[in-house]
């Protein structure tokens, strides 16, 4: 499992993203959803068995379908793409005609698909131009100052995920003063704050679990008299997910 404010994203190569797992030490790590397969091990499934990294690319399609499906889903501020964009990769990957792609999305004509195409492989070339200046500039910055990847699952990302890895140690200091197992001494005001705090919460939990309304309020109520109200912001800013009923609940993927 990777550490609270270390990204899987941020770290894995295009190969292994398009892989949708990460070959460690002693382990494959799923960059999806972060669940971890031990090397070593026969593992068996509905009476076929299989070797760590197998069982991992069972993992992604039993639990994400595809890495492509993962990625598609995502919202605009994680893959750049306009709804409609996202609908004709879709289509592309699925193998859709013009024709087809045409009926289904009614779009006007077949050569406005063939503009469509043409516009996603210039966004790809700008993609791999600025991956380039990135990677320079990486190399050249000496101490380049370490911001903390925004969730995957964020209902609305603006400038309050502007996140300094100094300045969520400095937050999380002031008002976890015993760290996490400790007690949250005040839900801070400042919405920057606030999201720091709710990521730390966020990480306290089983990330494969379900939990309960009682059981959820349990391990809130540990660490912050009022559950209730970190328990609504967890859900507001889309680290948690539960069942229309309220009887379950759990890390959003």
């Amino acid at each position: 499992m990777n550490k609270v404010g270390e990204d899987l994203f941020e770290v894995a190569t295009i190969e292994q993203m398009k892989k949708g797992y990460i070959e460690e030490q002693d382990q494959f790590t799923c960059i999806l959803c972060e669940h971890s397969i031990e090397k070593g091990i026969i593992y068996q499934k509905n009476d076929v068995l299989y070797e760590a990294e197998k069982f991992m690319q069972h993992h992604i399609q039993e639990k994400h379908d595809s890495v492509f499906d993962y990625f598609i889903q995502l919202n605009k501020k994680m893959t750049g793409l306009t709804e409609h964009q996202s609908n004709l990769l879709k289509a592309f990957y699925e193998g859709q005609s013009d024709q087809e792609i045409q009926k289904n999305l009614e779009i006007g004509s077949v050569s406005t698909i063939r503009q469509h195409r043409f516009a996603l492989r210039e966004k790809e070339k700008q993609a791999k131009t600025l991956l380039t200046l990135m990677a320079l500039l990486k190399e050249r910055e000496e101490n380049p100052e370490q911001f903390m990847p925004i969730h995957r699952t964020a209902t609305m990302v603006d400038d309050r995920f502007n996140i300094t890895k100094k300045e969520e140690d400095e937050v999380l200091q002031k008002v976890f003063p015993n760290g996490l197992e400790g007690e949250l001494i005040r839900f801070p005001k400042k919405q920057k704050h606030k999201i720091i705090v709710l990521r730390a919460i966020a990480a306290t939990l089983d990330q494969a679990a379900q939990y309960s309304e009682k059981q959820l309020n349990e391990h809130i109520s540990k660490m912050y008299e009022d559950y209730v109200t970190i328990r609504r912001y967890l859900i507001e800013y889309g680290f948690l997910d539960r069942k229309t009923d309220g009887s379950a609940y759990w890390v959003k993927k």
